[in-house]
């Protein structure tokens, strides 16, 4: 959801926020207080990930477990072809639900996406064919394609430039804790039967889209495009976000393997058990340290130079994993992999509103979310193939060695590709 979005108490409603001119005298910026729409930007995060999270990993535990223990005994392929073709769907629609947010707001395409993830996961509860599951978990990637980058567009439109790597920090860290409790929800509700689980994230969502359409006011797009397509063609027009946006491609690769090579190296060491601590490692740092890690950076180092580094404690991270002999050697390796993480995604978010120009900022989210889904694939791929190949090769450091080289390629090609940016909050469209 990829993993993949929150504002001050009760106050007026608020108005789209123009980036502030590149001229302008810096000043003290405002104090950070948190609004209704915010507040349930945030709410609605956690509960987004929740929901998914709850019911997400037991479509496999479900369809694909064996009948003995109360599973229906589907191949495996055939489940993960399912959820595959809902993160394509989700992710292709992405772009286009950004620049649809441009044109009609983000609150119907968020309100809208709720909608249709709670009819998703509601029907995976009554699906007993595999034609059924493939439709029900589209429909739930369709839902999560249409508020993705609009939840992003809503965060850029109700916070001001000054505040906005704070307030991405705080929905991730929201979106977080929701990773570590929907597990744990859904688990509890497996036994009670899978539907159940399925109807219960669905109602989460519908929730979600409850506290959306109270909380969030009708953020008006600042111009009319003639077309919804015209906003993404000026991002891709756009040379420094094109450059931008391809070169995240190598981060992607990088982030998606806590899912596939980590994975795999903590069963080789610790067992199938090994997957708990892990995630939970991951998440739960994210919790705990994300916002005042990103207070710290703020105050000493420039957004620009911030996501280079936390691209290279990523590489540097999963290349210590060649050296990682024991599953607490791993988990030490996993929680620099997590501290570099979590400064990346509000880094980069941060960045993408900054590129943007005012009525194009969900355009720009939606052309960004390219790197995610083409990273997020090659890296699925090549991770397995990598830990494949060093086994065949008798060279099990292949996988850790090759993804530090992508680490470093990749910080190397931030730097290039944000040469020029601003360093402050302002139009960089060019």
């Amino acid at each position: 959801m990829s993993a993949p979005q929150p504002a001050p108490p009760a106050s007026p409603i608020p108005t789209p926020v123009s980036p502030a001119p590149e001229f302008a005298a810096p000043g003290p910026p405002a104090p950070f207080r948190l609004s209704a729409a915010q507040l349930g930007l945030i709410a609605s995060n956690f509960l987004m990930w929740g929901g998914f999270f709850a019911v997400i990993p037991l479509v496999t535990v479900h369809f694909s477990g064996s009948v003995a223990g109360g599973g229906l005994g589907w191949s495996a392929a055939s489940v993960g072809a399912v959820l595959g073709l809902r993160q394509l769907t989700q992710q292709g629609l992405t772009v286009f639900g950004g620049a649809w947010a441009d044109r009609w707001g983000p609150k119907p395409l968020i309100l809208l996406g709720c909608a249709l993830r709670t009819l998703g996961f509601a029907w995976m509860g009554f699906s007993d064919s595999w034609a059924e599951l493939l439709a029900a978990a589209v429909l739930a990637g369709v839902g999560g394609g249409l508020f993705d980058a609009p939840k992003s567009a809503a965060i850029t439109q109700v916070t001001p430039p000054e505040h906005r790597t704070r307030m991405f920090s705080l929905t991730s860290m929201s979106g977080n804790a929701g990773m570590v409790m929907g597990p744990l929800i859904g688990a509890a509700l497996l036994g009670l039967g899978f539907r159940t689980a399925a109807l219960s994230a669905a109602a989460v969502y519908l929730l979600a889209g409850a506290v959306m359409a109270v909380t969030l006011p009708h953020l008006r797009p600042q111009r009319l495009a003639a077309s919804s397509l015209d906003g993404l063609r000026a991002a891709a027009a756009d040379t420094r976000f094109r450059r931008f946006t391809l070169v995240l491609i190598g981060y992607f690769i990088l982030s998606t393997q806590i899912n596939v090579a980590v994975t795999l190296k903590a069963i080789a060491l610790a067992g199938n058990g090994a997957t708990g601590p892990l995630y939970g490692l991951s998440a739960g740092l994210a919790v705990l340290l994300q916002y005042p890690l990103l207070r710290l950076v703020e105050r000493f180092v420039p957004v620009r130079s911030a996501l280079v580094a936390a691209v290279l404690l990523v590489g540097a991270a999963l290349g210590l994993m060649s050296v990682a002999a024991t599953f607490p050697q791993l988990l030490v390796c996993v929680a620099l992999y997590s501290l570099g993480t979590m400064i990346v995604y509000p880094t980069q978010q941060t960045l993408t509103a900054r590129f943007a120009p005012p009525g194009r900022v969900g355009s720009y989210f939606g052309f960004s979310a390219i790197s995610l889904g083409v990273g997020g694939a090659v890296g699925s791929v090549l991770g397995g193939a990598l830990v494949d190949g060093g086994a065949g090769l008798g060279f099990p450091a292949l996988p850790w060695l090759t993804l530090a080289v992508i680490g470093v390629v990749t910080a190397l090609g931030l730097r290039w590709a944000l040469r020029g940016l601003p360093a402050h909050a302002g139009s960089a469209s060019g």
